[in-house]
């Protein structure tokens, strides 16, 4: 699961405005969003995360919390937001897991009285059992392991889905499907080709969680940085419909 390597070398003007925007306590007005920045998050991509949140119909104001910010992750800061978002990073599960696993008691309390977490890649592998937070009604596994998927290699690439029916394109870099509990009360809101949940909203006591293995944060700089082309263009309107329902 190897991640972004520089993406903050890379990232456009516009997002870095976002960003900017997203990291001043007083400039926005939309509810509040937590975005994990640190050990199991890869460079940059915390930053696409909150680009994709401030640019949402939701406007969110985004703080970043972690070992090395001014915000823990801790229960008082959760108690503070309407979203926490863990993003994309790392190359080693196990040793995400180690860095985050302390976690998972004030995350998941949070989560059962009504919060909203949102997890991208690595942060939707890190929301299933082994490892994980256990926060899924099932766990997860790698697409590239998958019987007839399209991708073989955990290279970053572009991965074909079904968007609530409807053909797309979306970057990908090893990211993981979803093995769903049967009777699972879950909306499966994307499929890969060969069938399997490419992303999954479901509850956990009064709130919800959401997570996707593709990258709908993605923005220009990531496919530039592989030659890598979207035969949809590039938008985010995946990105929004995912964080719409799972604030919902």
């Amino acid at each position: 699961m190897e991640r972004r390597h520089l993406l903050t070398r890379v990232l456009p003007l516009t997002a870095a405005a976002l960003v900017q925007a997203a990291c001043s306590d007083n400039q926005r007005p939309g509810p509040l969003a937590l975005v994990y920045r640190g050990p199991a998050a890869c460079d940059g991509c915390a930053e696409s995360a909150a680009a994709l949140l401030t640019s949402s119909p939701s406007r969110f104001q985004v703080k970043y919390c972690g070992p090395q910010e001014k915000l823990p992750l801790s229960a008082d800061t959760l108690a503070t937001a309407h979203l926490y978002v863990q993003p994309g990073g790392g190359n080693d599960l196990h040793k995400a897991w180690r860095s985050v696993r302390k976690f998972g008691d004030p995350l998941r309390e949070w989560l059962h009285n009504g919060g909203r977490y949102l997890g991208i890649c690595m942060g939707a592998y890190l929301a299933g059992r082994e490892p994980g937070w256990g926060l899924l009604p099932g766990d997860t596994a790698e697409y590239v392991g998958s019987q007839g998927a399209t991708v073989s290699s955990p290279s970053d690439t572009v991965v074909s889905v079904r968007w609530r029916g409807k053909p797309r394109h979306m970057y990908f870099q090893d990211g993981p499907y979803f093995v769903l509990n049967k009777g699972a009360k879950a909306t499966v809101l994307a499929t890969y080709d060969n069938g399997v949940p490419a992303a999954v909203v479901a509850p956990y006591g009064a709130g919800q969680v959401g997570v996707v293995g593709p990258h709908p944060e993605a923005d220009a700089s990531w496919y530039a940085e592989y030659n890598l082309k979207n035969p949809d263009g590039i938008h985010f309107d995946l990105g929004y419909d995912l964080v719409k329902t799972v604030m919902s």
